[in-house]
C-alpha cells in the first residue's frame, strides 16, 4: 500500500491535506465579482504550509467551474525572467497581436522548461519594443473578454526580477485590471520585496501568516489513514504542535514501522529528519539577535515574561522587538505574558547542534 504522507517540501499532499481557514479566506475573496483585495503574501516558516496554500489557491481557480467564471492562472518561476513568462502563458491563451506578419512571438526553449525566453521576431527592427508594454495589450484584451488572471509566486526574494515584475504590476493595479497576485515567501524575504522604494502596493497588501494545523484535524487524519485508535492518534498529532512538516513526517515514518516499533521508538527518527531537513537551515536564516533569545528558553515548555527579561539581562530593552520578529517568522508563539518554541523539539535542536 502507498504511504499517504508527503515529506517532500514544495509538494501539496494529495492524500492526507488538511485544510485551514487560510486558504478559505483566499479563495471567498476571488469568488466575488470584483475581489477586495488583489494581492496576498503568505509568509511563515520553512515547512508550515506556505506553499500548499498557494498550490490548493491556484488548483481551485484552475477547476472546471472557475474556468467557466473566466479565471486563468499563470504559476511564475520567481527565477527567470517574470514578464517574459505572463507574455508567452498569455500568448498561449490566446492573447496578443493578431498581426503577425511584422511580428511573431516565440516562445522558446526556456519558455517550455528547458532554459530560454521569449523571442520576438519582426522583418524589420522595432527599436520601440517593451515587454512591460506587451504584456499590458495582453492583459488589456484578457480584460475585455471578461478574464481574470491570477499570479502565483512560489518563494519571493529580493531579486531585480522580481522587483521589475512587481514595478508593472503595481502599474496594472492603478489601471485596475483584473490581475491578482497570491506569493509566498520567507519573514525577512518578504520584508526585503515590502521595503523596495515605489513598491507602497507590496508592502501595505494583506500578509497571511501559516498557522498550525488543527490537532483534532490531524488526529482524525492520523486515525483513519493509519488505522490506529484515537489515543495514539492525538497523542502524535501533539507531538508535531502544528508544524505541517512534522505532521507529514511522523505520519510517514508511523506507515513505515507501525508493525515493528512504537511511536515512542520513532520520535528519534522524526527529530533527525526535522533537525537535518529543516532546523538546520532555520537557524542559518535566523539573526544573532534572534539566536540569543531563542537559546535562553529552551530549558521549559514556556517561559513568562519578567523570567525571559531576567535572563536577557542588558539586552531586556529590545525584548519586545525580538519577540515580535521571532512570532511573525513562525519560531515563537505568545500566549498572554508567556512566550515558547512553535515548533516540535526546536529546543533539543538548539541545546544539541547549536
Amino acid at each position: 500500500m502507498q504511504n499517504p504522507f508527503t515529506t517532500t517540501f514544495s509538494k501539496a499532499p494529495e492524500y492526507t491535506y488538511i485544510t485551514t481557514h487560510k486558504t478559505d479566506e483566499i479563495l471567498e475573496n476571488f469568488s466575488y465579482e470584483s475581489p477586495s483585495e488583489s494581492v496576498y503574501k503568505i509568509t511563515g516558516v520553512r515547512g508550515s504550509g506556505k506553499t500548499v496554500i498557494l498550490a490548493k489557491v491556484e488548483e481551485e481557480l484552475r477547476s472546471e467551474w472557475n474556468k467557466e467564471k473566466g479565471w486563468i492562472v499563470l504559476d511564475l518561476n520567481p527565477t527567470r525572467d517574470m514578464l517574459g513568462q505572463i507574455a508567452a502563458m498569455l500568448h498561449k491563451e490566446g492573447f496578443g497581436k493578431s498581426d503577425t506578419k511584422n511580428r511573431s512571438v516565440s516562445v522558446s526553449a526556456t519558455v517550455r522548461g528547458t532554459g530560454g525566453g521569449v523571442g520576438y521576431a519582426s522583418e524589420k527592427e522595432d527599436i520601440f519594443f517593451d515587454m512591460g508594454v506587451e504584456v499590458e495589450s495582453m492583459i488589456q484584451q484578457a480584460q475585455e473578454k471578461g478574464k481574470k488572471i491570477l499570479i502565483g509566486i512560489d518563494e519571493v526574494s529580493k531579486t531585480s526580477e522580481m522587483i521589475k515584475f512587481a514595478s508593472e504590476y503595481g502599474r496594472w493595479l492603478r489601471a485596475n485590471y483584473p490581475v491578482y497576485l497570491v506569493c509566498t515567501g520567507l519573514y525577512g524575504n518578504i520584508q526585503e520585496v515590502s521595503n523596495v522604494k515605489n513598491l507602497t502596493f507590496f508592502r501595505r497588501a494583506t500578509t497571511i501568516k501559516t498557522e498550525p494545523l488543527n490537532t483534532v484535524r490531524m488526529s482524525e487524519m492520523y486515525k483513519n489513514k493509519l488505522n490506529i485508535e484515537g489515543s495514539e492518534a492525538r497523542e502524535m498529532a501533539k507531538c508535531t504542535k502544528g508544524y505541517a512538516y512534522a505532521f507529514q513526517k511522523l505520519g510517514a515514518l508511523y506507515f513505515k514501522k507501525r508493525n515493528t516499533e512504537t511511536l515512542e521508538d520513532l520520535i528519534p527518527a522524526l527529530k533527525a529528519e526535522l533537525f537535518a531537513y529543516s532546523y538546520e537551515k532555520v537557524w542559518e536564516e535566523m539573526t544573532e539577535t534572534d539566536r540569543f533569545l531563542v537559546s535562553i528558553i529552551t530549558e521549559k515548555n514556556e517561559y513568562k515574561r519578567e523570567e525571559v527579561l531576567r535572563r536577557m539581562g542588558e539586552r531586556a530593552g529590545n525584548y519586545s522587538m525580538y519577540r515580535d520578529r521571532l512570532i511573525k517568522r513562525g519560531i515563537l508563539e505568545a500566549r498572554q505574558a508567556y512566550i515558547s518554541l512553535a515548533l516540535p523539539f526546536f529546543a533539543d535542536y538548539v541545546k544539541e547542534y547549536c
